[in-house]
């Protein structure tokens, strides 16, 4: 019995399966490309900022500075989370070209709902398990 025909007869428990795979290797290719530390203090930094703005909603002058300092930190956020992403996107859209060739055929596009509801799953406790920020 083939990979492909494996697959087939057991549906649900290889979307799952492939959920893992696929969240799991996405977790790990972040931790190891991105400098957690410093997007932990950036987080907080973020954190120390908003509640600062809680405090100041009467001065605009102060919120705009602080917004600003917010727009900086999110992008200096997104711009080291984008090597990770960078590598992993063509494997991935190969693997789900092959994945959807296999899936949609039998089961629609319900496939892939199955599919996000185990990367998310998974996602919160590989992140939380590998301590990513």
């Amino acid at each position: 019995m083939g990979i492909t025909e494996l697959m087939i007869a057991h549906l649900h428990v290889s979307i799952i399966f492939w959920g893992v795979v696929v969240t799991l290797i996405s977790t790990l290719v972040t931790k190891w490309l991105t400098d957690q530390e410093h997007l932990k203090s950036l987080k907080e930094r973020q954190k120390e900022l908003s509640a600062e703005m809680k405090k100041h909603k009467d001065n605009p002058k102060l919120m705009e500075e602080m917004q600003m300092e917010i727009l900086k930190i999110t992008g200096s956020m997104m711009k080291s989370q984008f090597k990770p992403m960078f590598i992993t996107f063509i494997p991935f859209i190969l693997l789900f070209t092959w994945l959807r060739s296999i899936y949609t055929p039998i089961m629609g596009f319900s496939w892939f709902w199955w599919y996000l509801g185990a990367s998310i799953v998974f996602g919160m406790g590989f992140r939380k398990l590998f301590r990513l920020a």
